[in-house]
């Protein structure tokens, strides 16, 4: 283990660190250019997915419109579950402690922690919670999720461990999240249909002469 910030970093994830951004950068300007925008706009195209995948649901029954409306809920909660891990652990970014060039316009500022990865968190969250609304949509998302992971690599503004962490941890939060969310949320649905159903007929039988 190398001593990096406050956490201890395996030393196979920073070897793995080295490699990528070297690689990184001696790559073509063509490469540079795509993966250094797709760190960013992966998460956009992500987030168009998902809302492709939960307008496929809208037309269904209280379950289905209940997934549909919990869908951006589980990728919150994972965000801000990312964020109270990095106050907690503290690691600092390698482009900060291991003296390589990077990609990124930038190293982010101290305090600006680095496990785990805000970005992959998000994507794998949104990937998972795309794939329980549609499997057709969430086959396209999770290599999506992969590649925005790995440009964070890529780019050096984390360790490898750092993005692995963060796409378990969003994928663990929307499989348990979304249901839990879209259960409350069908049964509201329900109760609402009943009721509107139950006031046809006695309108109906008001209006009768």
């Amino acid at each position: 283990m190398a001593d990096y910030g406050s956490m201890d970093v395996p030393e196979i994830s920073a070897e793995w660190y080295r490699d990528v951004v070297d690689a990184a950068a001696g790559s073509p300007e063509p490469v540079q250019w795509f993966v250094g925008h797709a760190t960013e706009g992966v998460i956009l195209l992500l987030g168009a997915l998902l809302l492709l995948a939960a307008l496929s649901r809208r037309s269904g029954g209280p379950h289905d419109r209940a997934l549909a409306l919990v869908a951006p809920l589980p990728a919150l909660l994972a965000y801000a579950g990312s964020e109270w891990f990095k106050t907690v652990v503290d690691e600092d970014r390698p482009c900060r402690t291991i003296g390589r060039a990077i990609i990124a316009g930038a190293c982010p500022p101290p305090g600006d922690w680095s496990f785990p990865s805000n970005h992959s968190t998000v994507a794998g969250a949104l990937a998972v919670t795309i794939l329980l609304l549609s499997r057709r949509l969430g086959l396209v998302a999770l290599p999506l999720a992969a590649l925005a992971a790995f440009s964070r690599v890529f780019v050096g503004v984390h360790y490898p461990h750092d993005v692995i962490a963060g796409v378990l941890f969003g994928a663990l939060v929307a499989v348990v999240a979304t249901p839990l969310l879209a259960r409350p949320a069908a049964e509201a649905l329900r109760r609402r249909t009943s009721s509107a159903d139950g006031a046809v007929p006695k309108l109906a039988s008001r209006s009768r002469p």
